[in-house]
């Protein structure tokens, strides 16, 4: 009798499960609480995988000998309380996936600036011919590339959810970029939690492995004095000289690997600020690693295209510039996205407040922010946290209403960012939803 997997979530990970799942052989059923989008549907009439929606079949799931589990579902949600209460082993899909590929695999997490290091990272070892390809939390499901491609190099993009439910996974290179306070809601409002989840990306590493981490980080810092790591250890930083590593020292970009030296002016990087002068850091100290040529590095990062949803200019309407940082859905992220900021802004901020510290923007808003448009259903912690800051502050409920108020509110010269600090799902149905209706709404002014 073939082994029962039930796979919880009809999306991109959870159809890829399915794919590789019945490709290997085993007994499967999907079940969605929601509805299954177009682009799945498709996926499941041509491999005829059975599925619900709309509903979860508590006595088919509870029957499973294993469960994979969409990162997105809560360990609130009834169904996953009788999963636990049963005991079955739930597992995420890169778990499932790992176990089917000899790929090398290069995984990214932390807080911010993981989806522009892990794309910017696959367009350099995408230019140096490598065999290739870029899944996790971006591009597509890693199940469906290990199902339907032979691929020798995997960079995967980890979210905390994702690293969760991963136990004998291994990444051959890890790269840490940042530990701040994000998700709290998802754990307990317990910091140090976490911060254990960020870490399990060192799980199972030893001494051919590598772990890149931000050495300007007190966080990871911390922790790895704390922790007994084999791998071998590479910190990156924009404050200091890295003897191995990379740094960033009077305008030079510099990355040392066993005294093999690699530098070029911050200037000439395709991504401007701080926060990207740290993800082409991680990136390029990974490519290092693998014996990238030079010149190739160099190249890419001269040319890589900015992420889309993340700092996006978007258009200029009567002198007044559209930012759209929607991928902003914390704290820090929109503290760099403020901080790069160099003329007067009309800030758009709001949606699901994650237990989120504003105090550590209130400098940041009072030199930089000329008036504030609070886009959500509840934006009384972003009122009470500036209220001190004498700015006009408008509430509103839609995209349209956000940006004809903020147009209003500009001038020649000043900037519209969008940068939520917060998730969308109160308004929108995900971040890049969020980001489109805002470069809509900017084309229809």
């Amino acid at each position: 009798m073939k082994e029962f997997i039930a796979i919880l979530g009809a999306g991109e990970s959870g159809i890829g499960s399915a794919v590789l799942a019945l490709m290997k052989g085993f007994n499967i059923f999907i079940s969605d609480n929601g509805r299954v989008k177009p682009k799945y549907r498709e996926l499941i009439n041509k491999y005829n995988l059975p599925y619900e929606e709309g509903k979860h079949s508590f006595n088919k799931i509870l029957n499973a000998s294993e469960i994979i589990k969409s990162p997105g579902i809560s360990e609130e949600t009834e169904i996953m309380k009788l999963v636990r209460q049963k005991g079955i082993p739930v597992i995420s899909d890169i778990e499932f996936a790992w176990r089917y590929t000899n790929a090398r695999t290069i995984c990214i997490t932390g807080s911010n600036g993981k989806t522009t290091t892990a794309l910017l990272l696959y367009h350099i070892l995408k230019k140096a011919g490598l065999n290739v390809g870029v899944a996790g939390n971006v591009g597509t499901s890693f199940a469906l590339e290990v199902a339907e491609k032979k691929t020798e190099y995997f960079v995967l993009e980890l979210s905390g959810f994702q690293l969760d439910e991963m136990y004998k996974f291994k990444a051959d290179i890890a790269i840490l970029l940042n530990i701040t306070p994000d998700h709290l809601d998802r754990y307990n409002h317990k910091f140090q939690n976490y911060i254990d989840s960020k870490f399990r990306i060192t799980q199972n590493q030893g001494v051919n492995d590598v772990l890149i981490y931000c050495l300007d980080d007190e966080v990871i810092k911390k922790e790895i004095e704390k922790r007994n790591l084999t791998s071998q250890l590479i910190p990156f930083s924009i404050s200091q000289k890295v003897e191995n590593g990379g740094y960033v020292h009077k305008n030079e970009f510099n990355i040392n690997l066993n005294n093999t030296p690699f530098n070029m002016s911050i200037q000439e990087l395709a991504l401007q600020g701080k926060h990207n002068q740290y993800n082409s850091l991680a990136a390029g100290i990974a490519a290092h690693w693998l014996k990238i040529r030079k010149d190739v590095i160099r190249q890419c990062l001269m040319d890589f295209k900015a992420v889309e949803h993340r700092l996006e200019k978007v258009l200029k309407v009567h002198g007044i510039e559209f930012i759209n940082d929607s991928k902003a859905t914390n704290v820090n992220s929109t503290w760099y996205a403020l901080e790069s900021m160099k003329h007067p802004v009309v800030w758009i901020v709001g949606g699901v407040d994650k237990g989120n510290d504003y105090s550590k923007l209130y400098d940041l808003v009072k030199s930089k922010v000329k008036a504030i448009v609070c886009l959500g259903t509840d934006n009384s912690e972003i009122l009470k946290a500036f209220k001190e800051i004498d700015v006009p502050k408008v509430e509103v409920k839609t995209m349209t209403d956000a940006i004809k108020t903020s147009y209003y509110l500009a001038k020649n010269g000043d900037i519209v960012l969008l940068s939520p600090a917060c998730a969308s799902f109160d308004l929108f149905e995900n971040y890049e939803d969020r980001g489109k209706q805002f470069k809509r709404a900017v084309r229809d002014l």
